[in-house]
């Protein structure tokens, strides 16, 4: 089969699925549908057409598109509409984690497999209620026990779900911890002997000084405005 006769039965499949398809799901189906045919389609034509396919849904002209998300592909509404279609669900799409439970999945997401006290020992904190509610929205899952720990504890790790609520294709996606931090990462200044010396670092200091007066009692204090202004411009006699 050619391309153009590959590519509405990929896009009729991702559209109908209620979860995301991969390549070799969609490879399945398609050779499944047109069994009689001798010549099946194979997984490199089906990434080929899936391709052309994100690329026609990237157009402006569209306001959703194919991505790779949730461990498959899938139709999604382009964030520009989020408020347009949010209107439709409620306060489904309003909801947010909190900020403990964003903690808590964070961790579980960058370290698992966890468990639940491995997790308390990185927040400092109690953390059943934030495990809960992220086993309830099924963000995380449970993946067994600890074998090697006393009391064989559970241990967790994020769904596909999780994925898909973040819009990312999988844990290797996830942004690197020093890339997260980067931006919390305050430099000291470098201070040069010459700044001492040029008239614009003197004026700044002399502008500072012009605003501190000493009072009676040996204190440093701030001059209010109305005194640096008389200073500044002193009344003729």
């Amino acid at each position: 089969m050619e391309l153009s006769e590959i590519i509405p039965h990929i896009e009729v499949l991702i559209f109908a699925s209620d979860k995301p398809l991969t390549a070799l799901e969609i490879v399945e189906l398609i050779n499944n549908a047109f069994g009689f045919l001798e010549e099946r389609v194979s997984l490199d034509q089906i990434e080929s057409a899936l391709q052309g396919i994100i690329e026609k849904y990237n157009s402006e002209f569209y306001p959703f598109e194919v991505k790779e998300s949730g461990g498959g592909f899938q139709f999604l509404t382009k964030k520009d509409f989020y408020k347009t279609i949010a209107q439709l669900n409620g306060d489904k799409f309003l909801k947010r984690l909190s900020t403990a439970a964003l903690e808590t999945l964070a961790i579980i997401a960058y370290k698992q497999p966890i468990t639940k006290g491995e997790i308390e020992a990185i927040r400092g904190v109690n953390s059943d209620y934030s495990v809960q509610k992220l086993l309830e929205k099924e963000l995380i899952v449970i993946a067994g026990r600890n074998e090697l720990m006393p009391g064989h504890p559970l241990i967790y790790t994020t769904s596909k779900n999780f994925m898909d609520y973040f819009g990312i294709n999988s844990t290797d996606d996830l942004p690197k911890i020093r890339e997260v931090l980067a931006d919390q990462i305050i430099e000291g200044t470098m201070i040069n002997p010459e700044d001492f010396t040029s008239n614009t670092a003197f004026e700044s200091q002399q502008e500072i000084i012009s605003d501190i007066a000493v009072n009676e009692e040996g204190e440093l204090i701030e001059k209010k405005e109305d005194e640096t202004q008389t200073e500044e411009n002193p009344s003729e006699e």
